[in-house]
């Protein structure tokens, strides 16, 4: 495994409170689903759906209050730093 994969794995494993080897074996369960499903189908359209309010949500205050969009997208990337969630590559 190169070491930015590894990095990157080491990282989601944290944000989620896992060990690197309990993260990568839950990742391999879902990937053997036995009812044959595709291992993020359903969360991918979840996700969707999220942004999707999310953006509703965003355009509505900033709309309203600029600076408030602005504390509030601050505030989420903080959390998903926090956790691993967001490549320091895209962080800027």
């Amino acid at each position: 495994m190169d070491d930015t994969l590894y990095q990157r794995l080491q990282r989601r494993a944290l944000g989620t409170n896992l060990s690197l080897s309990d993260f990568v074996r839950s990742v391999l369960v879902q990937a053997a689903d036995t009812r044959g499903r595709y291992i993020y189908s359903s969360q991918d359209e979840l996700l969707g759906i999220v942004i999707q309010i999310l953006t509703l949500v965003a355009t509505s205050i900033g709309e309203q209050s600029p600076p408030l969009l602005e504390r509030g997208m601050r505030d989420a990337k903080a959390i998903l730093r926090e956790r691993g969630l967001l490549d320091p590559e895209q962080d800027r």
